[in-house]
């Protein structure tokens, strides 16, 4: 099948390359512009565009789709977009985490002719966690189990019928960086699945949403990574392992920010008499013991400012000698 590929993350690169690796024929990447990025804030090209290139796939950057935006420059890129997408033949449209809405008008590119269609990749089992930020919300919130839905889409905020759905388990561990890398192997093979059915001329199941236990996955945001030690245990873990890797959960402590990677509920329970929120209670091995609003959470790898990743006990070594009480606190 010929597919124009709508994405811009390493999710949707993984996607990307396992459709080409199908035997499916990718004749158009859309991504988003390259963005500065780095210590040198140099302009970087996406996993997706950089797979593109690789390929010798045609990629277009619009800033957006819509051809009424406000800004010429950006109207001028969207009625180009709008004029390949029309002229070019293909049989399918996916896409994945691209990061602009699709308007309705290149939908009914993708969809005419006897086309099949837009499909979407989207990371979590729908209609829970609809939005930006589906795997971050979903370690979050201490759910037991998330997946990946195969989208049918529509006009709305991932509103469109499901065609095909797998899910996995959650594990205590989990990160958003671990949960991502699990839910993105799901996700390619899901949508090679869904593709290779639609070359057979299989009928794809669709399954229209119920309307009951719709949630919203808002953006994560950077002024959500500092952790409130008044907070129960389980929360803040939650909250430690949903920010891993972005925005990275912070708390101060002396003045120094320090970072916070991963984390766990102990299974052995330190207690120290009128301990406060935000205090180290001790160290185990590589763990560091921190009170909170309501139980103790064991923090396992930190990030002193200017320093690398490394075990929460080493990271707090010098301060476990120069310090007989350490209390972590908000800004």
């Amino acid at each position: 099948m010929k597919i124009v590929f709508a994405g811009t993350p390493g999710f949707a690169a993984q996607a990307m390359q396992a459709i080409d690796d199908a035997g499916h024929q990718i004749v158009l990447a859309l991504t988003q512009p390259d963005r500065r990025a780095g210590r040198g804030m140099h302009l970087q090209a996406s996993p997706v565009k950089i797979f593109a290139q690789e390929k010798n796939i045609p990629v277009l950057q619009p800033e957006t789709l819509k051809r009424e935006h406000a800004d010429p420059q950006k109207r001028v890129a969207a009625a180009r977009t709008y004029q390949y997408l029309s002229d070019i033949e293909f049989d399918a449209m996916v896409v994945v985490a691209y990061g602009l809405i699709l308007p309705q008008d290149i939908l009914d590119i993708a969809s005419s002719d006897g086309r099949y269609g837009c499909f979407n990749i989207h990371a979590s089992l729908l209609p829970r966690w609809r939005g930006a930020a589906p795997i971050q919300r979903a370690i979050e919130s201490g759910d037991a189990t998330t997946g990946v839905s195969i989208m049918q889409m529509d006009s709305g905020l991932d509103t469109g019928d499901t065609v095909l759905v797998g899910d996995l388990e959650i594990t205590p561990h989990e990160t958003s960086t671990s949960l991502h890398d699990r839910l993105a192997v799901l996700g390619a093979e899901l949508m090679v699945k869904t593709l290779n059915d639609l070359d057979k001329g299989l009928d794809l199941a669709r399954t229209p949403q119920p309307s009951a236990g719709i949630t919203y996955a808002e953006k994560i945001l950077k002024n959500e990574a500092e952790i409130d030690w008044h907070l129960s245990a389980m929360e803040i873990d939650q909250r430690i392992r949903a920010f891993n890797p972005f925005p990275g959960s912070t708390s101060n402590l002396h003045g120094e920010q320090f970072k916070f990677w991963n984390s766990c509920l102990p299974s052995k329970m330190p207690t120290l008499q009128n301990a406060i929120p935000g205090q180290v209670l001790g160290f185990d091995g590589d763990a560091v013991y921190v009170q909170c609003g309501e139980g103790v959470v064991e923090v396992l790898e930190m990030q002193k400012p200017g320093g690398k990743k490394t075990s929460a006990s080493t990271c707090l070594q010098s301060y476990r000698i120069q310090e007989k009480i350490m209390q972590f606190k908000k800004d």
